[in-house]
């Protein structure tokens, strides 16, 4: 976006610690980081006896194996604890405890950069307590508890080489402020890197720069655990972690393979549970807010899109003190100059670019007035600040009431795909290929429903298929951009935003998704009208009983509420508070100016110059930029950091050979297959393995095995009994003889290609074959144990010969054509030379050499004799 000099790469830092060995004893622990290699080790030294602070000494040395040997063998015999990672450190009540990853699995790659998922963690008491301590405060132990509901097995990720918080269009873009609080309103960007000159000697020279990612602390989860050590210096013993979904499959191309990749970046600012977490609090921050990126590549040619979710940009609730399904929705505060929308907006403007697109998919038209209310509530919203907006940057407005067209017979599906390629076409997409021009993305979609889960899943899918099309036409594979449904590539497609919606939804709703792309495409087997009833069930289940307790450990989790051993008001245990609205709201009155801006100017001067191009792509922020002159140092190598040449690995546990198994059947051998056409088999529906059952989130009291939007469907029991009644009628339609593939109908027969066939052989040729292996079984047992077999055969012994020897008469005993001896690589006999060749060869070391005159071979030399001989 800044930079269009090929010549010019830049590199991100592939982190030096990627793997962490706690050593304790009675007053210390000792963190030993390494790279991947093992090769080079770095030291942190933690003090156990401060229990109000963690005091952590950093060695500024770098050992290499041999020095860290010699410093572990002073420890004497220490516990020892292996891990992955550093997660941060985290106190309640008393003294701190460490948190550690200590199991991770490779989820996904894009190019070399490997993306890894939690698997276990460990959480280690850094204070522990002596004897002339009082006893442990009795709400230690809750707290613990509830810290560990937030499951960190489950979908938290992170890499060691790619920023996981930012879009790969960000991530591609060239640097422009260098520092981690650099502000890009006051501060001078760095120089056109268009027309630098880098001190090359020729003119089309590669330059290399090494940068370290300043990560977005939205989408960082343990951001408030790692606050401890901000002050460490080597900036890589900062893991920081993501939380959402990833994924990763693939398509076979006649052979090829194409990835196709969805991440998942759940936000933390006003993060919680379905009902406890509504609209917006006033910094513009969403609930349920999740930035979803789409990310097709092939080798070095990579194309993204990225879109978004969200609840509804005001305040906004509904009351659950009564147990009723659908609580009514209120509006909580009066807004009507649109402020709290105002900062939401700006800040996807600084991010994302223009237009932004807001599809509402809520209900317009009700008996009672319910959704509608959220509706006009947007609808003002947008009206009134697009009038201070330039015409051509003004936000765009859908509404699409899903459930009712869906009722009435229409196809859902064609609607969003038009609503789709309409969204296309105004925001483009980041393209990144060799031999093709450097394209962007300028703007995002916003999709939004009730509870942003059901209905919301199925749009994003809608667009997400309109997206892939256009992906795998730029990059070549298809020349038209539109995919039919129920082809392989389509169904793999669903199959990962199925999996994507079920996660979000456990997240934040408690279920899996209640009504799917299946639902609205009219396609949904009988036995998933029950399975939306169980599931409608187990999300009100878990939203009445369970949601207070998880939305305790989120805030526990974030930091939002930190413990207290005091005895006042403020000091209140977290249960014991009415509402957490002040821990996510920073109460500041409404005034119609906002410091020295009015109301009105709600874009700051810096985005408006930008648009329609993001803001934050033009003015990429770095903590560290260096020059690097050769692009294999380790730190930014990213060919050895995938393949790791340095170790033995087990083939079936390397990514891409494990996505290419997850993959669609490689069907490249049928001359008439094609993954973009409609095929006749339907592929088996994938399993999400990240769903255990237990949202991430999930308390120790719930056995919920789901999550989802339970209400989203918001009165939908109309278009599950409209549902039911056509597919009844199309189950006697749709009977279609589906014909097994054979080789036989793949390929062509031998006898036309070799002019002979296969067939059984004769009695006759079956006995010689039967002879002849039963000759070959009395050799080798002649050969492995012949003296112990004659004598068995030869002495009246009560043990019976076996009954091939009796059948046979006799043991065949079968030499072999050259005695190798017995030389193996355990052992190897010396061989015995001749008396005759010894003299030989001692004549032969007494003849002078000439070594400028080649040797004559006569007749009376040794050599000629010994020649002879042999």
């Amino acid at each position: 976006m800044n930079n269009s000099n090929p010549n010019i790469v830049f590199n991100p830092l592939i982190s030096a610690i990627q793997k962490v060995v706690l050593y304790e004893t009675k007053t210390l622990l000792y963190l030993v980081g390494s790279n991947n290699r093992e090769t080079r080790f770095r030291l942190l030294i933690i003090d156990r006896t401060q229990r109000s602070r963690v005091d952590i000494n950093e060695d500024p040395n770098e050992y290499n194996a041999l020095g860290i040997r010699r410093f572990l063998s002073t420890l004497g015999s220490p516990k020892v604890t292996s891990a992955y990672g550093v997660l941060g450190f985290v106190r309640f009540l008393e003294g701190y405890y460490l948190l550690l990853v200590t199991k991770r699995k490779c989820c996904a790659h894009l190019g070399m950069h490997l993306i890894y998922t939690i698997k276990d963690t460990v959480m280690v008491k850094v204070n522990e307590p002596t004897a002339a301590l009082k006893t442990p405060h009795p709400y230690e132990e809750r707290y613990k508890r509830m810290f560990q509901n937030i499951d960190l097995r489950s979908n938290f990720y992170f890499s060691y080489s790619y920023d996981l918080t930012r879009t790969l269009q960000y991530n591609s873009s060239a640097p422009r402020y260098v520092g981690p609080r650099v502000d890009i309103e006051v501060e001078d960007p760095l120089p056109e890197w268009d027309t630098l000159t880098n001190n090359v000697q020729e003119v089309n020279e590669r330059v290399d720069y090494a940068f370290r990612s300043c990560s977005r602390k939205r989408f960082v989860w343990n951001a408030f655990l790692l606050e401890p050590m901000k002050d460490v210096m080597l900036k890589d013993w900062l893991l920081e972690v993501t939380h959402g979904y990833i994924s990763q499959s693939s398509i076979s191309v006649f052979g090829r393979r194409v990835n196709v990749c969805l991440i998942a970046r759940r936000s933390t600012r006003f993060a919680g549970t379905r009902f406890l977490k509504r609209g917006a609090n006033f910094r513009g921050d969403v609930a349920n807010e999740v930035e979803t990126e789409q990310i097709v590549s092939n080798g070095h040619d990579m194309c993204s899109f990225t879109q978004m979710r969200g609840s509804v940009p005001s305040h906004w609730s509904q009351d659950i003190s009564k147990m009723v399904p659908k609580p009514p929705i209120q509006l909580d505060i009066t807004d009507p100059y649109a402020q709290t929308p105002a900062r939401h907006f700006e800040r996807l403007l600084f991010h994302y670019g223009s237009p932004l697109i807001m599809l509402n998919l809520v209900k317009k038209r009700e008996k009672r007035q319910h959704e509608s209310i959220l509706s006009k509530e947007l609808v003002n919203s947008i009206r009134y600040l697009n009038q201070f907006l330039p015409p051509q940057h003004r936000m765009k407005y859908i509404h699409f009431d899903m459930a009712r067209k869906s009722r009435g017979g229409g196809n859902v599906m064609e609607m969003l795909a038009e609503i789709a390629e309409s969204v296309l076409q105004q925001t483009g997409m980041f393209l990144k290929a060799r031999g093709l021009h450097l394209s962007f993305q300028t703007g995002i979609v916003r999709t939004n429903c009730v509870d942003c889960l059901d209905r919301t899943n199925t749009a994003q899918f809608a667009i997400g298929k309109c997206a892939l099309g256009h992906q795998l036409e730029r990059l070549g594979f298809v020349k038209s951009a539109k995919l039919e449904f129920d082809s392989d590539c389509v169904t793999m497609l669903e199959n990962l935003y199925e999996e994507h919606g079920d996660t979000l939804a456990l997240q934040y709703g408690g279920s899996q998704l209640v009504h799917r792309i299946k639902t609205y495409r009219k396609t949904a087997a009988w036995a998933s009208q029950g399975n939306d009833i169980m599931q409608t069930l187990s999300r009100y289940y878990s939203n009445t009983f369970n949601d207070t307790e998880k939305q305790h450990s989120i805030n526990l989790f974030l930091g939002y509420y930190m413990p207290s051993s005091g005895h006042n008001k403020e000091n209140q245990p977290i249960w014991e508070l009415q509402t957490d609205y002040y821990m996510h709201n920073v109460y500041k009155p409404f005034s119609l100016t906002e410091g020295t801006h009015p109301i009105t100017d709600w874009v700051r001067s810096k985005v408006r110059k930008c648009l329609p191009n993001s803001c934050s792509d033009l003015n990429k922020v770095v903590n560290i930029l260096f020059r690097v002159h050769t692009k294999d140092l380790e730190m930014i190598d990213g060919y050895s950091n995938y393949h790791q040449s340095f170790k033995w690995t087990d083939f079936s546990e390397h990514i891409s050979y494990e996505i290419s198994q997850l993959a669609m059947p490689n069907m490249a051998f049928d001359p008439n297959y094609s993954p973009f056409e409609r095929q006749a088999q339907k592929q088996k529906t994938r399993k999400n393995p990240s769903l255990t059952g237990q949202s991430s989130s999930s308390s120790t009291n719930s056995n919920e095995s789901s999550s989802s939007e339970g209400d989203d469907s918001s009165t939908d029991e109309d278009l599950s009994a409209s549902l039911m009644l056509k597919e009844q009628q199309q189950k006697k339609s749709q009977q279609v003889t589906i014909e097994p593939r054979t080789l036989e109908r793949l390929l062509p027969p031998m006898k036309e290609v070799y002019g002979c066939k296969i067939s059984n052989p004769s009695k006759e040729s079956m006995s010689i074959y039967k002879r002849y292996t039963q000759m070959g079984k009395l050799s080798t047992l002649m050969n492995t144990n012949a003296s112990s077999m004659g004598t068995l055969i030869n002495s009246n012994a009560q043990l019976n010969p076996p009954r091939a020897i009796v059948n046979a008469g006799t043991i065949i005993n079968l030499k072999p054509l050259c005695d190798y001896g017995t030389d193996s690589y355990l052992s190897v006999k010396v061989p015995v030379v001749s008396e005759k060749s010894l003299s030989i060869y001692a004549d032969y070391c007494k003849i002078p050499r000439n070594f400028d005159v080649a040797s004559k071979l006569d007749e009376f030399s040794p050599l000629h004799r010994y020649v002879l001989m042999t």
